[in-house]
């Protein structure tokens, strides 16, 4: 039996490969403002956040009015692009096809993002009714509160949760919460999660090991 009763899965850059698709718009209009900013640059600085503490730290690199309707138009642009190139992490399909405890999913994005890109990428049928949105509480990463409000939701305490993440925001958010964490590391180039997190996941499939202990 599993020492683990739920996994709560991060969205972007976990379920969905959309962390360059929606750095990349980011990027794109932030240098459309003058900010002389790039990929890396964003991986850096926007992964994890909330959309609204990434279009403060663009304000605070350009010399012109930031536009009042920029996070609206960063949401059309991006959800433009995700219908074009989502898709899902390599192996997190079967992974979730094979999972014989609960799990659901915790993210920084709005709702309609996450049901979109899980739609595009067949999953949402997984995650009906088991989606928790920081726009719903009203809090961002790295307070654990949308953690502790999907743990609870489900029925568990969050020692009996695995949390799967791949920013060091949202694993200060679940560490802070009282969870244990497996940071998704296949594309940690910079290795941010370090000894932050209890285990590191290099390919999606490691988790089945993890929760069988």
């Amino acid at each position: 039996m599993s020492k683990y009763k739920c996994i709560i899965f991060d969205c972007d850059g976990v379920l969905v490969d959309s962390e360059p698709i929606g750095n990349q718009v980011l990027v794109d209009m932030a240098n459309a403002l003058g900010a002389n900013i790039n990929l890396e640059y964003a991986y850096k600085h926007f992964k994890g956040n909330s959309m609204q503490a990434c279009a403060d730290m663009i304000a605070e690199l350009i010399t012109q009015p930031f536009p009042k309707d920029f996070i609206a138009q960063y949401r059309k642009e991006s959800f433009d692009a995700f219908r074009r190139n989502i898709k899902p992490v390599e192996g997190i399909v079967d992974v979730i096809q094979n999972l014989d405890i609960s799990f659901c999913v915790a993210s920084s994005g709005p709702e309609n993002k996450i049901r979109l890109n899980l739609e595009l990428t067949g999953l949402l049928n997984f995650f009906e009714n088991k989606i928790f949105s920081c726009y719903h509480i009203q809090k961002w990463k790295p307070d654990p509160s949308v953690f502790l409000w999907a743990a609870e939701t489900m029925g568990y305490e969050p020692n009996e949760c695995l949390v799967v993440e791949d920013s060091p925001i949202g694993v200060m958010a679940a560490k802070s919460g009282g969870f244990t964490v497996a940071g998704y590391a296949a594309h940690d180039y910079r290795n941010e999660l370090g000894d932050m997190v209890d285990y590191k996941l290099l390919e999606m499939q490691e988790i089945n090991a993890i929760i069988k202990g």
